[in-house]
């Protein structure tokens, strides 16, 4: 399993030490691919899109609209093996 958490650099030039996970672009249990973008989270007026960083199966840790901060886990990737 690889953990996917919000990337600390997402805060380089922000005060506000949170953001909000604004909407998942996949569901869970997709199956997605390396590069994919999977949600986007939004920090004051900025909205970043996060990918995924290999092909697996994901599972969602966080819902939408939660509050989030540098780190927090947002879902799992299970990588799948051929």
């Amino acid at each position: 399993m690889l953990d996917l958490k919000v990337p600390d650099n997402l805060w380089a030039s922000t005060i506000l030490p949170e953001g909000v996970l604004e909407r998942w672009l996949v569901s869970d249990g997709a199956a997605v691919r390396k590069g994919d973008p999977i949600a986007t989270i939004r920090i004051e007026e900025a909205l970043h899109e996060v990918t995924a960083p290999a092909q697996g199966r994901l599972s969602i840790t966080v819902g939408e609209n939660d509050v989030i901060e540098p780190g927090t886990l947002l879902a799992r990737l299970d990588p799948e093996t051929k």
